[in-house]
């Protein structure tokens, strides 16, 4: 006799909101911070959110509230959550959005939509506004009818973060959201696919470059990072002492130490000394000079590992391509000279050999004890009082390129800037994002919180320093150091190197600290030398956000524009600079 069947289990179902629908997708993520410029239209998704225990951090410019959930994304690893109303606010999201994607940091943006059923023939509105953000973004689609958006959002969630990440744009007409849904509740995580592995042939071949080289360097940028290959690139460094040169994210993986870690910004006059080169989850772009000489020996060996296969041999053809996740094919390859028996004859100590003009050029400068402050002296003393586990984030142009002399990262996903898009201002949001997550990490792991540092210029502070207010409305910390020259620095100088004059570059050296003050946060205006430890003393114990003003030397810049040894952002060396002009290569 034939059993009857068991009847299959019928689903869990919840009658849910749109908003809800979108919260619990997003919740999926073990992110629990979400970004939102106001409310109105994301009403039933921010109360979603506060259902599944998100925290909403408010902005004041949709780029910041973007950007937030980037630096947000960068530190924590997690899904950066970014809200906003498309109509008025995708044209301004636009810097954020582009930021975040060159950046590779997976960030969802939920993007409320205007009901198609309102637009007229002759209206203002565009029938589909996701056209504006499509070429500058991983994904983008408009969910077509409310029963869909949980498909929606999760195939958003796996474009930010699978493969390559970037920024993925969901956009969701208004009502939707509150819309009443059939929600089925998912039994499974969502998973991304495996990353690939290296070809063990390709691995086998860069194993006998490297064995066989004299000086062989490994440069490494975020795509080593994002596959969390630190653990694997320090036992290879250390293993065989490869000297790594650090970029973008990828600063920290290996500490900062002189002796085997080193920033790419300021060890860069070693490359052209390099005869086989590893490029990490880097693409060779205009920091890297592209790859070509005079950065780089002309006749050096190159190998490249890149998930993307199109991103390897970027301007400079590469000897041994190795298309595979960072982390697997560093592991082969470690494995694959161990096997060999490699034995390092050189030790890395070439790199600081390259490094010593200009070592000593920096040494010199900035001891002065009497005001104006040198913005070497500020650095300095930041890095007295840093913490090795802090996050780091730069801004602006001329101070960057001096913090890169002084500034060591000695700690994993611990520094971010505005590059590759270079758009001045973000630091602010970044960080902003960056204390998010360090918060959010603390109350996980039960750690003390990773403090955050923001190191910018006054007109780089000017472009968004109202995002200090969503600092002060979520109890989020961080110090801000402002190296205020009172102009637009590199403008400034550069006008006065070629012409012997400036204009339209003068700022004032004013009280940007008070604006800290009306937020209600922590903020001081230093002048001598000797007042900066002290203020980072109190800035690092305080309980909220401090901004310190520090009134740096106004004519510091136009050395830096005329010494090549202090130009740790280079563009001189390059053959396009020197058909126009001829500069003396960078030392």
């Amino acid at each position: 006799m034939t059993q009857p069947s068991t009847p299959l289990a019928t689903p869990k179902t919840n009658r849910l909101n749109g908003g809800q629908v979108i919260a619990r997708g997003l919740a999926r993520t073990g992110a629990r911070t979400a970004f939102c410029l106001a409310g109105t239209a994301h009403t039933h998704l921010l109360f979603g959110l506060q259902d599944e225990k998100f925290r909403i951090v408010s902005g004041r410019h949709e780029t910041c509230t973007v950007t937030s959930a980037d630096g947000y994304a960068r530190v924590s690893g997690k899904v950066g959550v970014a809200l906003i109303k498309a109509d008025q606010g995708l044209p301004n999201a636009m810097t954020g959005i582009i930021t975040a994607q060159l950046a590779c940091s997976p960030v969802v943006v939920i993007a409320s939509l205007t009901p198609a059923n309102t637009l007229e023939a002759e209206g203002e509105d565009e029938n589909d506004i996701l056209d504006l953000v499509k070429p500058h973004c991983k994904w983008s689609k408009t969910v077509p009818n409310a029963e869909r958006l949980a498909e929606f959002v999760d195939v958003a969630i796996m474009q930010a973060t699978s493969g390559r990440p970037g920024v993925a744009v969901l956009g969701v007409p208004q009502h939707f959201e509150a819309a009443a849904i059939d929600y089925v509740e998912r039994s499974t995580a969502i998973t991304a696919p495996e990353p690939p592995a290296p070809d063990l042939a390709a691995i086998e071949k860069a194993a006998t470059l490297i064995a066989n080289a004299k000086r062989p360097m490994i440069v490494v940028g975020s795509g080593a990072a994002l596959s969390n290959a630190g653990l694997a690139l320090r036992q290879l460094a250390r293993a065989y002492k490869l000297p790594v040169l650090a970029c973008n994210l990828g600063r920290g993986l290996v500490p900062e130490d002189l002796k085997l870690g080193f920033a790419w910004p300021l060890a860069q006059v070693a490359a052209r000394d390099a005869d086989v080169v590893l490029i990490v989850g880097l693409r060779m772009s205009q920091r890297l000079g592209y790859g070509l000489a005079p950065r780089f020996d002309a006749n050096a060996k190159f190998i490249q590992i890149d998930l993307h296969a199109e991103e390897i041999g970027r301007n400079r053809s590469v000897d041994v391509p190795i298309v595979s996740d960072a982390k697997l094919a560093l592991e082969c390859l470690h494995a694959a000279l161990t096997a060999k028996k490699y034995a390092p004859t050189v030790e890395p100590t070439w790199v600081n050999d390259a490094m010593k003009i200009r070592m000593a050029r920096i040494d010199e400068l900035g001891r002065d004890e009497k005001a104006p402050i040198h913005p070497y002296r500020m650095a300095r003393e930041l890095m007295a009082q840093m913490p090795e586990n802090a996050i780091y984030v730069g801004d602006g142009a001329d101070i960057q390129n001096w913090m890169h002399a002084i500034l060591r990262i000695k700690s994993e996903r611990a520094f971010m800037d505005h590059y590759p898009l270079g758009s001045m201002g973000v630091g602010t949001p970044l960080a902003l994002g960056a204390a998010a997550a360090a918060r959010e990490m603390a109350e996980e792991t039960g750690d003390m919180e990773r403090p955050v540092v923001l190191v910018t210029g006054d007109g780089s502070f000017g472009f968004y320093c109202s995002e200090l207010n969503g600092a002060a409305l979520a109890g989020l910390k961080f110090v801000c150091l402002i190296s205020n020259d009172g102009a637009w620095g590199t403008e400034k100088h550069g006008q006065a190197n070629a012409l012997g004059k400036s204009i339209n570059c003068e700022l004032g050296q004013w009280d940007y600290h008070l604006i800290a003050h009306a937020y209600g946060l922590n903020g001081e205006r230093i002048e001598k030398p000797e007042e900066i430890a002290p203020a980072l003393r109190r800035a690092f114990a305080a309980d909220k956000t401090t901004v310190l003003n520090v009134i740096t030397d106004p004519a510091a810049g136009l050395v830096r524009k005329q010494d090549p040894r202090v130009q740790t952002v280079a563009f001189e060396d390059l053959v396009s600079s020197q058909k126009k002009h001829y500069t003396p290569a960078i030392a």
